[in-house]
C-alpha cells in the first residue's frame, strides 16, 4: 500500500534509524559494558587511531569528558552501521518484492558484522535480533493498518516504531548495566596461597591508626580510588586463560600463569599513584596497599640482556608502554588491592607517573618485552612523557571555618620514592611559611602523607600557598607547568575573601 510506513523513503529511514538504536541497546542488554558489546571494538579503534593532538586536547581541556565523548561517538557509529544494515535489507526486500528479506537480511548483516568486530558468535545475536525486531514490528504495524485516515495511521505507526526503539534503549541500558563486570574486586577477597593476609590486615590497620582526623580529605588508604584508562570498556580476562611471558633480549623466555603467580611469595606494599594528565590540584592521586610478586625475580630468572635498560609492557587489549628496567625492578606484579582481588594483573613500577590504576600503566599485563634499544610507547607516540619520575606536589583539598573562628586546611603531599619530610603553608601569598602537621609515615617509600594546618584568618582577603619538602630537604619547585607533556608541577594556591 502506498501509505505503508515501509513504502515511503522517510518511513524506511525512520525504521532504519530505530533499528540502529535498538541494535545497540540489544547488544548492551546481552553483554553489558564488556568487550563483546558491539560498540566496544569501535571505541577501541577510535582510541588507538586518534591523532596525538586530539588526544592531548581531550586530556588537557576536556578531561574525563573527552573519553565519554569518544565512547558516545563509538555508540553513534555503531548505531549508524546497524541502521545502514537495516536500510540495505529494506531496499533489497523492496527490490525482491519479499517481506521476509528485510528482517532476515537485517539480522544476518548485523550478526555477521558483530561477529567480525567482537569475535563473539552467540553474543552478537543480541544486536542482530533487536534490530530485526524493529523491522518486524514496522511490518506488522503496516499490515494491521485498515487504510482509514492514512496520514494519521502512518503517524501512529511512526511514533510506535520510535517508541519501540526508545523503550528498547531504556530496557537495554537497565539490563546491560547489571551485566557489566565489576571494575574492582570489591566482592572478591584475596585468597592467594602466596599472600600474607595477616600482614596485609596489619598494614591496613596501621594506615587507619596513622591517619589524621580530618573529614574533608581521603584517608591514608583511599576510599574512592581514581580510575583512568584509554578504554571506556575494560578487557575481560579469564584467570584460567591468563599468562605472562618475559620475552625479547633475555637469555631464556619464561612464561607463568595465574596459579603460578599466586603461589609465589607475595609482598604487601603501599604505593601512591598520581595521574600524569591530572590538574595541579586535581584528585587523580590516591594510595592503596598492593599485593603482588616482585618483578625483579622474573627478570633475573629470564636473564636480562638489554642494551637500553628498558622494557616494553604489553597488555591484553594491545596497549603498550615503555619503562626503565630500574623502575620495574623495584615494582610488583600485583593481583590484589587492599585485601581484595583485582580483575587483572598489572605492574606497578616504583615512583613513576600513574603506575597502576592510571592511564599510563599497562593493566591486564600479558608480556614484558626486554628491549635492545629504546622504543616509543602508546603515549610517547602521542607526545607525552609520562613514565618518568613523578613530580612532587602538596595538594590543598580541605578548607573549613571552625566554630572558634579559625580556618582548618588539609590535603596530601607526595614526592614518589623521594618521600615527604615536611609540608609548609603560607597565608600571606608566600612571604612567610609555617610547618603543617603531618600524618605518621606509612612503612613503604612510595607513599603520600596527609597534612593539616589551622590558623586565624585575617579580616581581609589573603592568599594561601602550600608546598612540600622531600626527605633530602629539597623544596618542591614553585614554577607551574601544565599537564602536557610530562605532568603538572608548581605550588598550589587558593584565594580567600
Amino acid at each position: 500500500m502506498a501509505d505503508d510506513l515501509l513504502d515511503t523513503r522517510w518511513g524506511r529511514l525512520l525504521v532504519s534509524g530505530a533499528a540502529g538504536i535498538a541494535g545497540v541497546a540489544g547488544s548492551y542488554a546481552l553483554t553489558g559494558a564488556s568487550p563483546a558489546f558491539l560498540a566496544s571494538p569501535v571505541e577501541r579503534t577510535l582510541t588507538r587511531t586518534m591523532p596525538g593532538a586530539i588526544v592531548s586536547f581531550a586530556i588537557t581541556t576536556l578531561g574525563s569528558l573527552g573519553q565519554q565523548l569518544n565512547f558516545v561517538t563509538a555508540i553513534g557509529l555503531t548505531a549508524l552501521f546497524v541502521a545502514l544494515a537495516a536500510r540495505a535489507a529494506l531496499i533489497f526486500g523492496e527490490a525482491a518484492n519479499n517481506r521476509i528479506v528485510p528482517a532476515v537480511g537485517t539480522a544476518l548483516i548485523v550478526w555477521v558484522g558483530a561477529v567480525v568486530l567482537t569475535d563473539e558468535v552467540v553474543l552478537s545475536a543480541g544486536g542482530a535480533l533487536s534490530a530485526a525486531g524493529v523491522v518486524v514490528v514496522a511490518q506488522v504495524l503496516d499490515a494491521a493498518s485498515d487504510g482509514s485516515d492514512p496520514i494519521s495511521a502512518k503517524r501512529r505507526r511512526a511514533l510506535g516504531t520510535v517508541g519501540l526503539a526508545l523503550g528498547a534503549s531504556a530496557l537495554g541500558f537497565s539490563v546491560g548495566r547489571g551485566r557489566t563486570p565489576a571494575a574492582t574486586g570489591d566482592e572478591a577477597p584475596l585468597q592467594a596461597p602466596g599472600a600474607d593476609l595477616e600482614d596485609a590486615q596489619a598494614k591496613l590497620d596501621t594506615a587507619e591508626a596513622n591517619g589524621l582526623a580530618v573529614d574533608g580529605i581521603e584517608p591514608l588508604v583511599s576510599e574512592q580510588f581514581f580510575e583512568v584508562d584509554i578504554n571506556s570498556i575494560d578487557p575481560s580476562v579469564d584467570a584460567a586463560d591468563w599468562s605472562l611471558t618475559i620475552t625479547g633480549a633475555v637469555e631464556e623466555e619464561i612464561t607463568l600463569d595465574y596459579d603460578d603467580l599466586q603461589a609465589m611469595a607475595a609482598r604487601n606494599q603501599f604505593s601512591t599513584l598520581r595521574c600524569v594528565g591530572e590538574t595541579l590540584n586535581g584528585k587523580k592521586m590516591d594510595n592503596a596497599l598492593w599485593t603482588g610478586v616482585p618483578v625483579d625475580q622474573f627478570l633475573d630468572e629470564a636473564g636480562v640482556q638489554s642494551g637500553c635498560e628498558c622494557v616494553m609492557l604489553r597488555a591484553d587489549d594491545d596497549y603498550f608502554e615503555e619503562f626503565p628496567i630500574d623502575a620495574l625492578r623495584d615494582g610488583l606484579l600485583v593481583y590484589g588491592m587492599n585485601g581484595k582481588l583485582l580483575p587483572g594483573v598489572t605492574a606497578i613500577p616504583s615512583g613513576r607517573w600513574c603506575p597502576a590504576t592510571g592511564e599510563i600503566n599497562v593493566k591486564w599485563l600479558t608480556e614484558i618485552e626486554v628491549l635492545e634499544q629504546e622504543a616509543q610507547g602508546y603515549w610517547e607516540k602521542r607526545g607525552w612523557h609520562g613514565t618518568g619520575p613523578v613530580k612532587a606536589v602538596a595538594k590543598l583539598h580541605h578548607a573549613e571555618l571552625l566554630d572558634d573562628g579559625r580556618r582548618e586546611l588539609g590535603g596530601h603531599a607526595y614526592a614518589g620514592t623521594r618521600g615527604v619530610s615536611a609540608v609548609e603553608v603560607s597565608t600571606d601569598g608566600g612571604e612567610t611559611w609555617s610547618a603543617a602537621t603531618l600524618s605518621e609515615p606509612l612503612p613503604d617509600d612510595d607513599v603520600w602523607r596527609q597534612w593539616t594546618y589551622t590558623y586565624d584568618p585575617p579580616a581581609d582577603a589573603h592568599t594561601v600557598v602550600v608546598r612540600m619538602v622531600d626527605e633530602d630537604g629539597t623544596v618542591q619547585p614553585s614554577e607551574e607547568t601544565g599537564r602536557f607533556p610530562s605532568g603538572p608541577s608548581g605550588w598550589v594556591t587558593r584565594e580567600f575573601a
